[in-house]
C-alpha cells in the first residue's frame, strides 16, 4: 500500500518510514525545509530493496498541502497516513509569545487537518485505510513549559477519537500514539541521562524504532479492529 509519513525527515519519522518500507509499503517521505534529509531516507530505503519517494510542502499552508497531495493521489490513493509532523517551542505560559503558541498548534493540529482532509475521500472509496497520529504523553498528562505543545497534542487525540467514529464503517482505522521520552537530539537537551533514570521506571529513553514498531502494527491487518485508541509508549512513566 502507498504510505505518507509527514515529518519523515526527522529521527522518529525516519524510523517510521523504514519500518513501513520493511513491511512492504511504498513510502512517501515528507519534509518541509529539509528535503535533502528526506531524500537521504529514500536512498536508504531503496538501497535496502524498498520503494520510497520524497515529497516537500509546508503542512501549515493549506493550499500548498492540497496542491501537493492532489498530485500525489492522481494515480493512486494514499491508504496509510502517519501524521508525525510536529514542533516544540517551549516556554512557561506567562512568558509565551503569541507566535510560540500559534506555530506549535499550527504544525501539529492544523497540519493534521491540512494533510488528512484531502486524502480522506479517496481512502474512503477504497474502503481501506490506516491513519496514525503521533501525539505525545504531554497531550495526555500535560507538561510544564509545554502548554502549547500539550494543547496541540491533546487536540490531536480528540480529533483521532472523533474521526475514528466517522470512518470506522468504511474499513478505516484512526489511532494515536503518545510517546514519552524518545531518544533524539532534542530529548537529550531536555532530559539528561540522570534525569531520565529518575523519571522513567525503565531507566532509559525509548528508541525511535520502538515507536515505529507500534506504527507498523497499527497499519497492519492484525490491527484491523483497533481504532479510536491512544497507545502510549513510555517505559512506565504513565
Amino acid at each position: 500500500m502507498r504510505a505518507l509519513v509527514t515529518g519523515g525527515s526527522g529521527a522518529l519519522g525516519q524510523a517510521i518510514c523504514v519500518a513501513l518500507a520493511e513491511a512492504g509499503h511504498e513510502v512517501w517521505v515528507h519534509a518541509n525545509r529539509h528535503l535533502e534529509e528526506a531524500e537521504r531516507v529514500v536512498r536508504r530505503i531503496v538501497d535496502a530493496g524498498g520503494a520510497a519517494h520524497a515529497i516537500a510542502f509546508d503542512v501549515t499552508d493549506a493550499d500548498a498541502a492540497q496542491a501537493a497531495l492532489e498530485r500525489l493521489i492522481e494515480d493512486a490513493p494514499v491508504q496509510i497516513l502517519v501524521n508525525n509532523a510536529g514542533i516544540h517551542d517551549d516556554a512557561p505560559l506567562a512568558g509565551m509569545t503569541r507566535e510560540q503558541w500559534r506555530r506549535v498548534i499550527d504544525v501539529s493540529l492544523n497540519g493534521f487537518f491540512n494533510v488528512t482532509q484531502p486524502l480522506l475521500l479517496p481512502m474512503i472509496r477504497t474502503r481501506h485505510g490506516r491513519i496514525v497520529n503521533i501525539a505525545s504523553l504531554a497531550g495526555v498528562m500535560g507538561n510544564r513549559g509545554q502548554v502549547n505543545y500539550s494543547a496541540a497534542k491533546a487536540g490531536l487525540i480528540g480529533a483521532t477519537k472523533a474521526l475514528s467514529l466517522e470512518v470506522a464503517s468504511r474499513g478505516i482505522t484512526v489511532n494515536a500514539i503518545a510517546p514519552g521520552v524518545i531518544a533524539s537530539a532534542m530529548a537529550e537537551r531536555a532530559f539528561p541521562a540522570e534525569r531520565i533514570k529518575q523519571l522513567v521506571p525503565a531507566q532509559r529513553a525509548g528508541q525511535p524504532e520502538e515507536v515505529a514498531g507500534m506504527v507498523a502494527y497499527l497499519v497492519s491487518d492484525a490491527a484491523a479492529y483497533v481504532t479510536g485508541q491512544v497507545l502510549s509508549i513510555n517505559g512506565g512513566l504513565a
